[in-house]
């Protein structure tokens, strides 16, 4: 097995795939982090992943299946999702449409034709799951004798049956299918899968739950020069004036929120902030401009949770 201490080291970007208009995209692990991936590969367990919002959680997981060219599946849980959607939808709905159309039996249309198969299925049989009427019709990925990185995000969203039903597809490494087919996991076919869950700590997740996964909280970095190596890992060409001037006043910002206890912003919000401050240096922006454009920047990513009255309304000043 390869352990991510393999792959990388602590404080060194890693880039990661272009997604929409964000090209330059990367990710920093620190020591804990890479421990921590470590210490639930060797265990066999999903690895929790606790911490206020834009502390790059969700990202993590996908840098992780960089680091370890390992096949990437995630999924967002809302409050609607069942423990069922983890490892299947079937869309009943589109079904009854199409027999209504052909003016044929409901019954008649075969079922696999309308099922959409979750992370889990991806996780345990990649094979079986490209063959599902609904699913992507992708090639093989690189890395699937590694097995899939799986992102299960917010499950703090759900209800309690969706982390105990993760608990009990990975424990018996088997599920029935919609058509009552057991799908389970072969090594001789794929890696075992690496599953990583993020919480918000919006509701407490079961204790059953939390005594079977590695836990490790991702902490805002504590200091402005842990905010400014982050950001100058994404953005290195950037004056590091820029960045350390906007790392403080997002420290600033989230001492008055905690004071006010409103929401406070975050990494994502700092981050936001310096490609603002990035886009615009590509334009031909610099010195006191870039300045003046920070402070203006600042007064909508990071003051998002303030009353409008309680804003200065001249940033400038």
């Amino acid at each position: 097995m390869r352990f991510l201490s393999d792959a990388v080291r602590p404080g060194e970007p890693l880039r990661l795939p272009a997604v929409g208009s964000y090209k330059d995209r990367c990710h920093v692990f620190d020591e804990l982090d890479i421990q921590a991936v470590d210490v639930a590969l060797a265990a066999g367990r999903p690895l929790l992943l606790r911490g206020e919002p834009g502390t790059g959680k969700s990202q993590l997981a996908e840098a992780v299946a960089v680091a370890l060219a390992r096949p990437y599946r995630g999924m967002t849980i809302d409050a609607g999702t069942e423990a069922r959607d983890l490892r299947f939808e079937v869309d009943l709905v589109q079904r009854l449409a199409d027999a209504q159309v052909r003016h044929q039996d409901e019954a008649l249309l075969p079922l696999e034709n309308y099922v959409r198969p979750g992370p889990l299925w991806y996780a345990f049989d990649w094979t079986t799951a490209r063959n599902c009427g609904l699913a992507e019709k992708t090639e093989e990925p690189a890395g699937l004798d590694r097995g899939f990185v799986i992102l299960i995000d917010e499950i703090d969203k759900a209800d309690a049956d969706v982390p105990n039903g993760l608990l009990e597809a990975l424990g018996s490494q088997a599920f029935l299918s919609p058509w009552q087919s057991p799908i389970s996991y072969d090594p001789a076919r794929q890696g075992a899968p690496f599953v990583i869950v993020t919480t918000n700590e919006e509701r407490d997740l079961p204790d059953a739950f939390m005594r079977r996964c590695a836990v490790h909280h991702l902490a805002f970095p504590r200091d402005r020069e842990g905010l400014v190596c982050r950001g100058a890992a994404h953005f290195p060409g950037l004056e590091k004036v820029l960045l350390e001037e906007a790392a403080g006043d997002l420290l600033e910002d989230r001492a008055q929120a905690l004071r006010e206890g409103t929401r406070r912003p975050g990494l994502a919000e700092y981050l936001d902030l310096l490609r603002v401050l990035d886009e615009a240096r590509g334009r031909g922006l610099a010195g006191e401009d870039l300045r003046t454009l920070l402070r203006r920047a600042r007064r909508f990513l990071f003051k998002k949770f303030v009353a409008p009255d309680e804003v200065d309304p001249c940033p400038d000043h």
